[in-house]
């Protein structure tokens, strides 16, 4: 207590005190001078009358608080951070990995304790927000899903790859989650050829206007015909595609990106998970699952909206999720497509005709298939270009061109 230093404003309350005590001042006189009631400045000249000058300061002053963290958890604290894996993490994950081991401290504390020892910057303050009109969360399960991907070095091996996420309005629930190498539509048709099947077909999509999922050009909103790859397979689905205005209208997938590239990373870089086909079995066998269980909600309405497949649809699954392009039959009854030549075989499930109009699927296996209406042909692929074949020009129209008749024709002969 001998080594405590008095600030101004002690020093400045003892001389007040001391004044009162030796009649220089009345009681009423001290308690306007320190902003103090009458009964506070008798309580304090009693104890300057008992301990002196240090009768003004506070009595737990220059003392260890009985609530204060033990030397053993700010130890364990300051190894913990001392591994290089654990560095960036934040106060609320690096809480819950040191609650793990053993070591129980509020986050609140932990933040402290990482902004003295500068491991830990304070967020500044934001500006004024923008107000964007709330939503009310849907009501059941599968009613609507928000997706997105999100691009970030996920691995940590230096290179951005792309993670593909679909999360339920309703329950907040991580339905779907994988690392692609990009968003394109080959990687979208993958992700949700298997939510589908695990799943069944949700009544909406709420989404972004990426080019995979919308043709962004001032007269596709007039045209029908304007339609992407993805829209095309989420109509024959009958799932509803929603596409957003801006990023806040689906926040609940863009804070869910968020949330993985703060803590699912940090996981994965404990486990040295490197692969990418490892990180996407630990994020659907582990880190969903406790995900959900974390900060996921129950819906208002216990009902699940997601209608199964049919066997039909089952059966048709590999041509919805594939790209598909039209072509035309040539006279020759070959078909060009990108830089193949496919000929038709003789012997086919149905009739066609040359100019029949066709469409070339481009399947998720790798495989391409040749489909008329609801048959697919037969074909083989040519090894090069077929050479032109020269035939009269008569062979290849519907009818003979008309003759002009002579002039001694009874035609032009012929009189009323």
């Amino acid at each position: 207590m001998d080594e405590i230093k008095f600030t101004d404003s002690e020093k400045d309350r003892y001389d007040v005190i001391s004044s009162c005590i030796d009649g220089e001042i009345t009681n009423k006189e001290a308690s306007i001078r320190l902003g103090l009631k009458i009964r506070w400045i008798q309580m304090l000249k009693r104890s300057v009358e008992q301990s002196g000058k240090k009768g003004v300061v506070y009595k737990l002053k220059g003392r260890v608080s009985n609530n204060a963290t033990n030397r053993s958890s700010i130890k364990n604290v300051a190894l913990f951070f001392e591994n290089i894996k654990h560095q960036d993490f934040g106060p609320t994950f690096a809480q819950e990995k040191l609650a793990d081991i053993g070591t129980v401290i509020s986050t609140e504390t932990l933040r402290l304790m990482m902004i003295k020892n500068d491991i830990w910057k304070p967020h500044p303050r934001r500006g004024p927000q923008i107000i964007h009109v709330w939503r009310e969360r849907k009501e059941c399960f599968g009613e609507l899903v928000q997706f997105d991907g999100s691009y970030h070095d996920w691995l940590e091996t230096g290179e951005e790859e792309c993670l593909l996420a679909a999360i339920d309005d309703a329950t907040s629930k991580v339905v779907q989650a994988g690392i692609e190498d990009n968003e394109g539509v080959y990687a979208v048709f993958r992700f949700w050829m298997a939510y589908v099947v695990a799943y069944g077909r949700p009544v909406a999509i709420y989404l972004d206007k990426f080019s995979t999922y919308k043709i962004n050009h001032k007269n596709a909103v007039d045209n029908a015909e304007f339609m992407t790859q993805f829209e095309r397979a989420m109509l024959e689905l009958d799932i509803e595609v929603i596409c957003a205005n801006s990023p806040e209208a689906k926040g609940r997938v863009e804070r869910l990106f968020g949330t993985l590239q703060d803590r699912m990373i940090k996981e994965m870089r404990l486990l040295d998970l490197k692969e990418r086909d490892e990180a996407n079995l630990y994020i659907y066998e582990r880190y969903i699952p406790d995900h959900d269980k974390r900060f996921s909600v129950i819906a208002k309405n216990p009902n699940d909206m997601h209608r199964p497949l049919t066997d039909e649809l089952k059966a048709k699954l590999p041509s919805i999720f594939s790209v598909q392009s039209k072509r035309k039959i040539n006279n020759d009854y070959t078909i060009q497509f990108k830089t193949n030549w496919y000929q038709l075989k003789d012997q086919q499930p149905t009739s066609i005709y040359k100019r029949d109009e066709v469409i070339v699927e481009e399947r998720l296996d790798g495989t391409t298939h040749i489909r008329f209406k609801s048959f697919y042909l037969k074909f083989h692929v040519l090894p090069a270009r077929p050479k032109p074949i020269y035939v009269p020009v008569v062979a290849l129209t519907l009818r003979k061109p008309t003759q002009k008749p002579p002039k001694d024709h009874p035609w032009r002969n012929f009189k009323f």
